[in-house]
């Protein structure tokens, strides 16, 4: 079911013979998920009948899954075969409770198909060496992930794990890997303590970046501010990549650069709008996935709550799967301020073209007038000030939130404060 030479054959067919096989996978999902309690209920009331779906057209017609249905309803969702787990993951809970997410033994080959064929995307080698800055450990799916794809694939996985920048510098002179994976913030940490300590970045055996668990990438395709800085201190190519636990199923950039292939033996991928229609090409909506061939945590038209659009043009490298485009944000998330709707990955997107600027946080309070109030806080030297990043937000967004620079220290220890897997950037006060 897996092999990679018949995944690059699917990858470059007609559209028409891409869907027929999918349209089967569909079926096949289908008849999986009537065996967890929530969907023979929900599909049977909506009168689904598997065997009369004629198009992947009629996937529009089932019900939508939300974060909240899982959450109301944990005890019926995902295996109910104990005996057929072999991996549990959890969530990372930044959008509520962790959501337990079992592997079969077929979930876990599944993982690993996935991932080599993203870094075959990605240009990577059998004979490369993948430096992995992402934990294995407290059930956290995506460092899994990334090892497993470098096997399959035949490269070889370096399990640095994160932080410790002199331990990574170590890993790269004596080991030379040619890949490096890894959340763009750290990475760029990581790129500046080498420059500051004599390390020619540009110079290293990297010449290959996958970035993990934030945005990297704009609508246009352009890199963000941190995608840009990355590339240009590692002198390296830039793959962004989004995926989360629910759905099993990760989205990675080829050497193209412009947007997420979906594999399409593991996924469909829909956007719509606020009132669950299915929007066109190009246009911007809410992400829905249906990841197709999962065991032990089914879902149907999954909605993510993030904000992206669908490309389905064949893209330069050969390959003529939809892609997806970089992430503008949560819904959940969405901002309304003095009349005009935006989301925090704008801001951060313009406040991050200062260079002197690490990182930073939105707070977000309710205003006299039932508004939202906005503060912005970056962590930059004293050569920024908080005035001169208003006035980039003005000019950018046309908006002028109230901006407030502290120390590095005092905003990494807000942001990480929590002990979750990413440092938290939106704080919701209302």
């Amino acid at each position: 079911m897996y092999d990679l030479q018949k995944a690059k054959a699917l990858r470059m067919a007609d559209r028409s013979e891409r869907e027929k096989v999918q349209l089967e996978l569909l079926r096949q999902h289908l008849r999986r998920a009537m065996g967890i309690p929530y969907y023979l209920k929900n599909l049977t009331v909506a009168g689904v009948e598997i065997d009369r779906l004629q198009s992947l057209e009629d996937l529009a017609g089932l019900p939508l899954t939300s974060r909240q249905d899982i959450d109301s309803n944990p005890e019926q969702f995902g295996l109910r075969d104990e005996e057929a787990c072999r991996d549990i993951a959890l969530t990372s809970g930044t959008t509520g409770d962790a959501v337990i997410v079992p592997y079969t033994e077929n979930d876990l080959k599944r993982l690993a198909f996935n991932e080599a064929m993203a870094y075959m995307g990605a240009g990577v080698q059998k004979e490369d060496r993948v430096l992995l800055t992402v934990t294995l450990d407290r059930c956290f799916i995506a460092g899994l992930a990334y090892y497993s794809g470098a096997v399959k694939l035949g490269a070889a996985a370096i399990r640095s794990g994160p932080g410790q920048p002199e331990r990574q510098w170590q890993y790269i002179n004596d080991l030379k890997p040619r890949v490096i994976v890894g959340v763009p913030t750290f990475l760029y940490e990581l790129g500046c303590w080498g420059q500051n300590n004599n390390i020619d970045v540009g110079a290293c055996s990297i010449q290959t970046i996958v970035t993990i668990g934030e945005p990297a990438r704009q609508p246009d395709h352009r890199p963000t501010p941190m995608g840009a800085q990355l590339s240009e201190l590692w002198q390296a190519n830039l793959s962004s990549s989004y995926g989360a636990t629910e759905f099993e199923t990760a989205f990675c950039e080829c050497t193209e650069g412009v947007g997420g292939h979906v594999h399409p033996e593991l996924m469909l991928v829909e956007i719509i709008d606020e009132k669950g229609n299915v929007l066109k090409e190009g246009q911007p909506g809410e992400v829905v996935v249906t990841p197709l061939g999962v065991e032990g945590f089914p879902l149907i038209r999954f909605r993510t709550g993030d904000v992206a659009r669908l490309h389905t043009s064949p893209c330069r490298c050969g390959w003529t799967t939809d892609r997806l485009g970089g992430i503008e944000g949560r819904l959940a998330q969405r901002l309304k301020y003095r009349g005009t709707t935006l989301y925090p990955e704008a801001i951060f997107n313009v406040i991050q073209c200062n260079s002197n600027v690490v990182c930073g946080y939105v707070e977000v309070r309710k205003a006299a007038d039932g508004s939202d109030d906005i503060t912005v806080v970056a962590a930059a030297d004293s050569k920024v000030s908080g005035e001169a990043l208003a006035d980039s937000l003005q000019a950018r967004l046309r908006v002028r939130p109230v901006v407030v620079v502290r120390t590095v220290a005092e905003v990494k220890k807000v942001m990480s404060d929590d002990g979750g897997r990413k440092p938290k950037k939106f704080f919701d006060l209302r």
